[in-house]
């Protein structure tokens, strides 16, 4: 196992031109490059997710890929099959820092970045095995709830051998799943595994485990298809392989049954001491939640997954549990043929002290304000 770093300078000077920016998106994307990564953050337990799958016996032969967190849209999508259609290719799914660069939405760019060192190439000309891990954020527009946040974390994993050595298979692909589940969860873990689909791999298998008389998906995997090898400079007829990948705050919220992702993040010391996977979390304190709704007329080129952002910058994550979509409606004759009706119901709960109503009033009115401000929204 070796361990590459991706000297990056078009990253560098990305960077330096969205140092300069003062626009909302550019505010918003810094505020989330600066973000802790908790793959790397010693004692968090999506840091020994990691550990427990890198040092597992099986993988003993991946290196370890650190790549760019920003990347072209082009080896994001393109080189991985993605169909022109995909929702991840939408500036309503993806940051873009530019027309063309992105916050990465998968660690899965470090197959590109891999393939293209040139040790690992001299490896493929000598007709060797070559693999690694990769794992660190990703930055996804994203609804709010209990289970979701827009800056995340995964972790990728492939290995290619020549087709004289084997070829991959569906047998394969389980034995690499096992290990995943017995690494992370142990030995005794229940799993199962379905037919999935994914664009890059075929075929493809998901992977559920058994939690609390539950089954949760929490992981695929598959062959990795020969046109994407062939986009990444591998010759398909000789070399074959498999991969996976999958959210890592996935596998610590059903490992400790914890019942908020923004856990995770917690500066409490009451709440990081007993973020231990495999030891289910016990409420410090549950505060109350309190519920506000807003409603508002807007123009059709609205788009929710941006104002989910307004939301998390105007009141704060740490303040939001979940925004549900009540109500969408459209009445020409009411409304306009260009204007549409939404409602939100905003549930405020904060994981470290109780919010009175009297707070979230101001901060439900502030919303209110930036929402009329930024979308020319009625308020209603």
């Amino acid at each position: 196992m070796k361990n590459y770093t991706i000297p990056n300078d078009d990253e560098k000077a990305l960077l330096q031109s969205l140092e300069k920016r003062q626009d909302a998106d550019a505010l918003r994307m810094k505020r989330y490059l600066a973000m802790p990564d908790l793959s790397r953050t010693p004692g968090s337990p999506i840091a020994e997710t990691v550990e427990r799958i890198i040092k597992y016996p099986f993988f003993k032969n991946l290196d370890i890929m650190q790549t760019p967190e920003i990347v072209p849209a082009d080896v994001s999508f393109d080189l991985f099959d993605f169909p022109a259609d995909h929702p991840a290719r939408s500036k309503s799914d993806t940051y873009y820092v530019d027309d063309e660069n992105i916050l990465r939405t998968h660690t899965t760019v470090c197959w590109y970045y891999y393939l293209g060192n040139l040790e690992i190439r001299e490896r493929i000309k000598r007709n060797e095995p070559v693999g690694c891990f990769s794992f660190g954020k990703v930055y996804r527009k994203d609804e709010i709830d209990r289970n979701h946040m827009n800056v995340f974390h995964q972790i990728d994993g492939w290995y290619l051998i020549p087709k004289e050595v084997g070829v991959m298979g569906q047998k394969d692909l389980e034995e690499a799943l096992g290990n995943i589940a017995t690494a992370v969860f142990g030995p005794d873990i229940k799993y199962r595994l379905n037919k999935d689909t994914f664009p890059y791999t075929d075929p493809s298998l998901e992977m559920e485990v058994e939690i609390e008389g539950k089954w949760v998906e929490v992981v695929g995997c598959g062959v990795v298809k020969g046109s994407v090898l062939e986009k990444l400079g591998v010759d398909s007829s000789n070399y074959t392989g498999w991969a996976f990948g999958f959210g890592l705050e996935r596998l610590a919220i059903v490992s400790m049954s914890l019942p908020d992702i923004r856990l995770l993040w917690s500066d409490d010391e009451r709440v990081k001491k007993q973020l231990k996977l495999g030891q289910k979390y016990k409420e410090v304190s549950k505060y109350p939640q309190i519920t506000r709704d807003i409603s508002f007329l807007v123009d059709k080129s609205f788009v929710p997954n941006n104002y989910f952002d307004l939301i998390r910058e105007t009141i704060g994550e740490e303040m939001i549990e979940e925004v549900k979509l009540i109500d969408k409606y459209e009445n020409e004759d009411k409304f306009g043929k260009d204007n549409v009706s939404y409602a939100y119901r905003i549930i405020y709960r904060s994981l470290e002290k109780t919010l009175i109503a009297i707070d979230v009033d101001q901060m439900h009115k502030k919303l209110e304000q930036k929402t009329a401000e930024t979308y020319g929204a009625k308020i209603r």
